[in-house]
């Protein structure tokens, strides 16, 4: 089960083979002790995690969080298309790392375990011109993604490259699930869907 409402994560699963059933959460993002964005994230990933297992306790449920830390303040989604100007004015030409926090829990055995890490991907940002930020935040785009910027939608032109997992920034790391669902003993291969016609 993905306990999130993020499409890019849906996206993500699906196009590794596998299509979990989706549970929002509902949980509450604020956090008024600033831990830091690397521990936020896994806070935030471990909140919604333990929220749907809660309501289905015998799944296997992973929650994940992203926030992008740039010069130690950790961006979400921008929300408002002034926002979203302000802080792309801030990202243009620099580099920042987006975070991701999975909490995978595993409710099918008889005692409740979960799995807890934090995914980083360094990200360079180009300089869009003023016409092309304006048409960029027109979309929509920005307001709804961590950072107000995506690399696997519109806003792919203007990040000119990253170090690290590609599919952390679009909001969960393939290689980190992995290793995660390998420490209950399954092999991701497990959860790839059946082939068509079997």
């Amino acid at each position: 089960m993905l306990a999130s409402a993020s499409a890019g994560r849906l996206s993500v699963l699906r196009a590794a083979g596998i299509d979990p059933e989706v549970v929002v959460s509902g949980v509450d993002e604020t956090c008024d002790d600033s831990p830091g964005t690397a521990s936020l994230v896994a806070l935030l990933a471990e909140r919604k995690a333990a929220a749907v297992a809660s309501l289905r306790p015998d799944r296997l449920v992973l929650g994940c969080d992203s926030l992008l830390d740039f010069e130690g303040e950790a961006i979400g989604k921008a929300g408002t298309a002034e926002r979203a100007a302000t802080i792309w004015r801030r990202l243009a030409g620099h580099e920042g790392t987006l975070y991701t926090g999975h909490c995978l829990i595993d409710g099918s055995s008889s005692s409740s375990s979960r799995v807890q890490a934090v995914a980083a991907t360094r990200v360079r940002f180009g300089i869009p011109t003023d016409a092309e930020l304006a048409a960029y935040i027109a979309s929509g785009e920005p307001m709804s993604v961590a950072g107000a910027f995506s690399i696997d939608g519109l806003g792919g032109p203007f990040i000119d490259g990253i170090d690290g997992d590609a599919s952390n920034v679009i909001g969960l790391s393939l290689p980190l699930l992995r290793r995660m669902l390998a420490e209950f003993g399954f092999a991701i291969t497990d959860l790839w869907r059946a082939p068509a016609g079997s």
